[in-house]
């Protein structure tokens, strides 16, 4: 069995015009809320075989922040940089590419992409996904490759205002 976590990152901050898309950091109500689901991750007893994020800087925060509550090690976050500009098809193909070793991954993404994705494999119909939102889904296969909507199942959807 194979579990994903697909997780928004945490409200950004525009207040940087200098900043570039990809150099945005998280807004205080992100970094408010990027703990809070990781504390709620941890209260469910998660903790990921791998998490692999976005190279965006308010993804990298926000898988810093949900990691450090898991108490999973920030240095073993990998950074999938095609995630960043990702569509639904490329998203899934980076799922699908997940080593096989990792049964339990959690992945730090956008939108509208990461809403896009989980509705794709989801099995249930999954609203605009806020930021630092998260659904689980558990896949019958035994490979990543394998991962689909016929073998998928909806475990749970959070988000910071149902955590608080």
């Amino acid at each position: 069995m194979k579990t994903l976590y697909l997780l928004r990152h945490a409200k950004s901050s525009w207040s940087f015009d200098e900043l570039s898309d990809q150099e945005r950091p998280l807004n205080d109500r992100g970094r408010d809320d990027a703990p809070a689901m990781g504390q709620a991750l941890a209260k469910r007893r998660i903790c990921p075989d791998l998490i692999v994020s976005s190279p965006a800087v308010r993804a990298m925060s926000t898988a810093v922040l949900v990691a450090r509550e898991m108490q999973y090690p920030h240095d073993k976050i990998a950074v999938e940089s095609g995630i960043y500009g990702a569509d639904a098809d490329d998203l899934l193909a980076i799922i699908k590419d997940l080593p096989d070793a990792a049964d339990a991954v959690l992945l730090v993404g956008h939108n509208p992409t990461i809403t896009e994705t989980a509705n794709e494999l989801s099995p249930s119909s999954i609203n605009e996904m806020p930021t630092a939102a998260v659904v689980c889904l558990r896949f019958e296969c035994e490979h990543w490759a394998d991962v689909s909507k016929a073998n998928a199942e909806f475990y749970f959807y959070d988000y910071p205002r149902n955590v608080s």
